[in-house]
């Protein structure tokens, strides 16, 4: 599960905490060997989150490609860590992280519209995650900067520095360049990329919205937004058709499917906590720094892992969407230092 404002491959498939730059204000100095750990900590969560659903969807034994079931599922086991974690966080001081569960029907109405962002995020990106190498899914999904852009615009009506333009043209282009020479080239992993991104945009704006509703509080916002999801994905799942293949499947009484199914909804949500505490002990442009870098190292990882074949030309490509995307994010730290 992303910060709206973090890198669009850093969405995972439950929500992390969203920030602003309040979030760094008077923030405590930690020593290098923390700040090491933790940025460590971040990039094997967000790798595992990413490596362990393209591994069940589509590259495990088992292969289950039932995406939306997928993300359901996590959502639950999310939604189970939640309840969890908060209960024992009011007996434990060092887990009082999570505030205790709630669920305020008034307040449920407010986060709805979140939720079908979400809902939708999620959805579109499992799909894209299925039909894509994992090479290519940074660039699938690179677009939410785009999308981002135009949003902000339409819907804010905020303007966008010409130098972040001149970023996201460098984005689009590695994203075409990319898509193009894409040796296992899918319309539908494409599609499913580009609609994740637009959503993942839709998620951010709406986020800083939202937050106001449950008084800035990203975790309290975390309980509604994921039992607000698990009711409104539960229909997809069946009306896709999903639920009836899911009934054939010859390894449902397997316990090490269930498993690897319970670990991969669990590193979901760590990526939560993953991305609180590099927020916390780090610079904004240390965490962009380290964005960018994961989304590098990611893509070179799944070419060695999965043994992907890449063109040149893919590899200029996604070479070229990183680059933009990493110029991107530090052209926005400039600018919000100046403010």
């Amino acid at each position: 599960m992303g910060s709206p404002d973090e890198k669009s491959d850093e969405k995972p498939f439950l929500p992390p905490p969203a920030t602003s730059t309040t979030a760094y204000s008077h923030q405590k100095q930690y020593t290098t060997s923390v700040i090491f750990l933790v940025v460590a900590f971040y990039w094997i969560v967000s790798l595992a989150v990413v490596f362990l659903n393209k591994f069940i969807l589509s590259s495990s034994e088992y292969k289950f490609s039932y995406p939306l079931f997928v993300t359901w599922f996590q959502l639950v086991v999310a939604l189970l860590v939640l309840l969890i974690w908060g209960t024992l966080g009011r007996k434990f001081k060092t887990l009082s992280l999570i505030p205790p569960y709630e669920f305020d029907l008034s307040i449920a109405r407010k986060v709805i519209p979140l939720t079908f962002m979400y809902v939708m995020m999620l959805a579109f990106n499992n799909l894209c995650l299925q039909f894509v190498e994992v090479t290519f899914y940074q660039v699938a999904r690179s677009l939410s900067i785009l999308f981002n852009i135009i949003f902000t615009y339409t819907l804010l009506g905020a303007k966008t520095s010409f130098a972040a333009i001149v970023c996201c043209g460098i984005v689009f282009l590695g994203f075409v360049v990319g898509s193009y020479y894409e040796i296992n080239f899918s319309w539908e992993g494409i599609i499913y990329g580009v609609a994740s991104s637009a959503f993942v945009a839709l998620y951010g704006i709406y986020v800083k919205k939202t937050l106001g509703v449950v008084e800035n509080n990203q975790w309290r916002l975390l309980h509604y937004n994921t039992t607000l999801s698990i009711f409104f994905l539960l229909p997809l799942v069946f009306f896709s058709g999903e639920f009836q293949g899911i009934l054939k499947v010859y390894f449902l009484n397997d316990l090490g499917f269930w498993i690897l199914m319970i670990i991969t909804g669990i590193t979901g949500f760590i990526i939560n906590i993953a991305i609180f505490l590099q927020i916390k002990v780090t610079t904004p442009l240390t965490n962009t720094i380290s964005g960018t870098a994961k989304s590098c190292f990611q893509t070179a990882l799944a070419a060695l892992y999965f043994q992907n074949p890449i063109s040149p030309m893919n590899a200029f490509g996604i070479a070229l969407s990183l680059f933009g995307s990493g110029l991107y994010s530090w052209v926005r730290y400039r600018e919000m230092q100046r403010k």
